[in-house]
């Protein structure tokens, strides 16, 4: 699939210590889960779950974790557990390891969910 979008205009992808983080416009109670795009400087995503007991949280990082193709243990949400807009961290193996390399294939990998708007599982 090909970026429609460069990874330099992705200012909310942020790297730290940690791993890459990036804020998240979660849509609960969807008809299908996908991700529509951009909604301000946040990745839309809609979800099935609806927003009780954290079921759209969890929703959220399994849904990611499968579009990015990584374990659902690298990720977690950060900031905004009640919000429907979040900080979501996608953590390093090792953080004292974390190659270039790792982390350009996750930007991409976000970066080519944006590219191919509408993305469903």
């Amino acid at each position: 699939m090909e970026c429609k979008i460069a990874l330099e205009n992705m200012p909310f992808i942020q790297e730290n210590r940690l791993g890459l983080k990036f804020k998240v416009f979660v849509q609960p109670r969807s008809s299908k889960n996908m991700i529509t795009g951009l909604h301000g400087d946040a990745l839309k995503i809609k979800l099935t779950a609806p927003p009780v007991d954290g079921a759209a949280n969890k929703m959220c990082i399994e849904y990611l974790a499968k579009c990015l193709n990584v374990p659902r243990s690298s990720m977690e949400i950060i900031s905004g557990h009640t919000s429907r807009t979040k900080m979501v961290l996608f953590r390093f193996k090792d953080e004292k390891t974390a190659s270039k390399t790792e982390q350009e294939r996750i930007r991409r990998l976000i970066v080519s969910l944006l590219g191919g708007s509408n993305k469903t599982a």
